[in-house]
Formats: C-alpha cells, sequence, structure tokens
C-alpha cells in the first residue's frame, strides 16, 4: 500500500460556516448536547476518519451571532471515546493558561479512556479576553508564550515519561504494584515552570499523545518544526501550500527528525454538490444568511485590521494588509491568508467576508464530488499536504455528503483507507510510540515501547 491520506473531521458546533446556525436544517438547539457530537463521531468513525478534532479558546467572544463554546474539549472529547472505538481524539489545549501537571493528568486520562486515541493541538493563546479570565491584565509577547510553551512541552513530556514503561509489575506473590526504583522525579526548575514530579500514573497508552500544531506565524513554525507529529494549517493556493510544506519538513530534518513523521493537514471547507453549479448555489445561499456586522468582527479578530470605513460593495484596498508579510515570513499567519486574497483576487469587502465566512481563511471548495477528490488529491501528490482537516459547513448534512461520495472516491484512487490497521491515533497517522527517555538504559523498557 501507498502512501495514505490523514483525514480529520474538525467539529464545529452546526458547522464551519459561519452562518450554518441559520440553515433551516440545523441543530443549533442541540448543540448542549454530547449526544450531539457523538453521532458525528460515530458517521466520522464509520468513514474510517483519523480523528475528530476540537479547537476551543476559554473566554466568550461576546457575539449576538455565534455560538458559545457549550463543552471543554477533553470532557466532550471522554464522551465521544465511550461512543467510538477506533477514532482519534484532538483537544486544544493552551500553554499559556494550563498548568502542565494538571494538563499531563487530563490528557493521559483521555489516552487510557480511549485505548490510545488522544492527540494534544498544542497553542499559545492570544486572546486579551482569555488573559482577563486567568488573573492577567494582558496577554504575555509572542515571543514569551513560544518560549513558555517549548518549556511546558518539555516539562509534560518529562512527565508522561517519569515512569518506566514496565514500572507497573502487579507482583501479587512478592506484593509488589510498582517498581518504584522505575518512577522517576523529574525535579524541573525552569524560567517559567516549577515542576518536581513524577506523574501520578504510568505512561499513557501511547507513551504520549500525539503532538499536534496549528499556527503558521514565524514562531509557530519554529515551534511546531522541533515539536509537532501533525500541523494544523490554512492556505488558499497551492502554491503556498508547498511553500509551507517544504519549509516545515526542510526545518524538521533541521531538528534531526524524519520528516515522514510531521503531518501537515490544511483546512478544507467543501460545498459538494451533483453538479457544479448546484455546489456553486449552496455556497451562495450559505452567504445569504450571513451578518456582516459578525463577518467585520471576525475579520478584526482574525486579522486585527478594521475595515468599517469601507461600504459593503467597495473594493478592499490592499494597502490595509500591507505588513502581513509572506507564507514563510509573517508574526500573524491568519492577517497573511487575508492579505493575499485580496491583493490577488481584489474582493469586495462582501466578498471578501463570504470568502473567510466559510472557513475563516481555510480553502473552500465547491463542485461536485470527482472535483472535491481532485483537488484533495493533487494536493496530497504535488508536496502540498499529508491529508486534510476537514470543516464541514454544516454539520451533519455536509460531512454526510463528504464521507458518502467524496471519501469512496478516495479509496476506489488508492489514497485513503477502508479499514482501520490499528487502534490508536498515532497507528493512524504512521506514527511510531516515542521511547521513553529512560529505554536506552532499561532495554526491557525498550522492548516494550
Amino acid at each position: 500500500m501507498g502512501r495514505q491520506l490523514s483525514l480529520n473531521a474538525f467539529l464545529h458546533d452546526t458547522g464551519h460556516h459561519e452562518a450554518s446556525w441559520r440553515h433551516p436544517d440545523s441543530g443549533a438547539e442541540r448543540l448542549g448536547d454530547v449526544r450531539w457530537y457523538q453521532d458525528i463521531a460515530r458517521k466520522a468513525e464509520a468513514a474510517k476518519l483519523d480523528a475528530v478534532f476540537l479547537a476551543d479558546g476559554p473566554a466568550w467572544w461576546g457575539s449576538a451571532y455565534r455560538s458559545p463554546n457549550r463543552f471543554e474539549p477533553i470532557t466532550l472529547l471522554t464522551a465521544i471515546a465511550t461512543a467510538t472505538e477506533r477514532i482519534g481524539l484532538i483537544a486544544t489545549a493552551s500553554t499559556t493558561f494550563h498548568e502542565p501537571y494538571n494538563l499531563a493528568r487530563l490528557f493521559a486520562s483521555l489516552d487510557q479512556v480511549s485505548g490510545g486515541r488522544a492527540g494534544w493541538n498544542i497553542v499559545t493563546t492570544w486572546s486579551e479576553a482569555a488573559a482577563h479570565n486567568f488573573g492577567l491584565d494582558a496577554v504575555p509577547e509572542t515571543e514569551e508564550r513560544y518560549a513558555r510553551a517549548q518549556e511546558f512541552v518539555d516539562v509534560v513530556s518529562q512527565l508522561w515519561d517519569s515512569w518506566e514503561d514496565d514500572a507497573l509489575v502487579v507482583d501479587r506473590a512478592s506484593g509488589t504494584y510498582v517498581d518504584v526504583d522505575k518512577v522517576h522525579p523529574i525535579d524541573h526548575v525552569g524560567r517559567f515552570l516549577k515542576v518536581r514530579g513524577p506523574f501520578s500514573a504510568p505512561r499513557p497508552p501511547q507513551g504520549r499523545p500525539v503532538y499536534i500544531q496549528a499556527g503558521s506565524s514565524n514562531e509557530g513554525r519554529a515551534f511546531a518544526a522541533r515539536n509537532a507529529e501533525a500541523i494544523f494549517t490554512a492556505h488558499q493556493t497551492l502554491a503556498d501550500a508547498q511553500a509551507f510544506y517544504r519549509d516545515i519538513k526542510t526545518k524538521a530534518q533541521g531538528f534531526g527528525r524524519d520528516a515522514d513523521h510531521v503531518k501537515i493537514l490544511p483546512g478544507i471547507s467543501p460545498f459538494v454538490a451533483d453538479t457544479a453549479a448546484e455546489a456553486e448555489e449552496l455556497y451562495r445561499s450559505f452567504n445569504e444568511l450571513t451578518v456582516p456586522e459578525y463577518g467585520l468582527q471576525a475579520l478584526e479578530g482574525m486579522a486585527g485590521v478594521s475595515l468599517r470605513h469601507l461600504d459593503l460593495d467597495e473594493r478592499v484596498p490592499a494597502e490595509a494588509f500591507g505588513r502581513a508579510g509572506s507564507v514563510l515570513d509573517n508574526n500573524r499567519s491568519r492577517l497573511q491568508v487575508v492579505a493575499n486574497i485580496v491583493e490577488r483576487d481584489r474582493p469586495t469587502l462582501r466578498e471578501l467576508l463570504h470568502r473567510l465566512a466559510g472557513g475563516r481563511g481555510h480553502n473552500v471548495v465547491h463542485g461536485r464530488p470527482v472535483q472535491v477528490a481532485d483537488t484533495i488529491e493533487t494536493w496530497f501528490t504535488e508536496g502540498a499536504a499529508d491529508g486534510f482537516n476537514v470543516m464541514p459547513p454544516l454539520y451533519p448534512q455536509l460531512l454526510d455528503t463528504f464521507v458518502e461520495q467524496v471519501v469512496p472516491i478516495l479509496q476506489e484512487r488508492g489514497l485513503f483507507r477502508t479499514e482501520y490497521a490499528g487502534s490508536t491515533l498515532r497507528e493512524h497517522y504512521g506514527l511510531p510510540r516515542p521511547e521513553s527517555q529512560y529505554a536506552a538504559a532499561h532495554p526491557a523498557a525498550a522492548a516494550l515501547a
């Protein structure tokens, strides 16, 4: 079997189009019901998708135009774990506002409950609203947030490694449950964190949950290349995606890593219909439901630029995003994505808001199933992606369409599995179980890893 796509279902309340909740067939009233999410995850698992993914932010955005976050991700994914058997479970958690010992316990528990299906989307939260919820007057500067994030990841990794793989002996005859000589304090004292350890439980089933990162800024790419095993990113064009792909793989190799163990997974938001005209009409009908005021709020939050002085049918001036940088050199990755749309396509403000409504800067595609499959195959085979974060505009209907009409085409082409080959998220992604730092010193432990 050749190289295989990775496909995640990115869970996002009623769907990824910002107006999806206004659609007459949306499940907006069910978003407080855990069974809504369990049903969606079972559909994704039936299609053999790699994982479901939950984004998160520890604050309310204060908008009348969007749903609040009803669930904390690890709690919700634990509930999903009990309703599924194979599909991976990826939760977002911030290194800015968590403490490493507590977070290590949460993810280790999710990995244990699910039998090795957990993934951690590592973020450094930039939201001022979140900072105010955690006793801070402002968010730390980007460089400081990423420095803390690196120390945080190092500490959590050490905590999960603090139990050797064969530390749990359960020897009834001797009365020994744990070989305490194989459980180690970490005694970490750093710039931001002080953690003695050891961890309170054995290593998680996967050794550690899969490390994931979502960010394409200068700091984000450097952090991802050093740490991430999968990277969620946003690109509008094949060329930009290829440049990012090459850059990350090269940087990862510079850290002594195997580039094949760093999966690049751009977002894709598919509007799929029987004909191209019907898909275009579907896309248009969703955009008719948008509220311009919300789109402007989202643009300001995402790109840090206000365009409220423009008429909706006035062209957006390129100079409004003049300091956005490029796909390989930018301080705010989503600002750069928006700037490229404006420079390349010269949209009106209304057109720009519609472009962003479907996927917040991720690639929105609309067409027949074979056209969407062609786009996925092209990006996959031409060095732009190892797979995709699938972002259906409307849940569950457009996820159903994708898995029933697009996934079979990818399977027929030999690009995507027809059955799971393993039971863990690492196995789905083709990633090895990481050795404990103590494995070299104790060959018996290495044999178990």
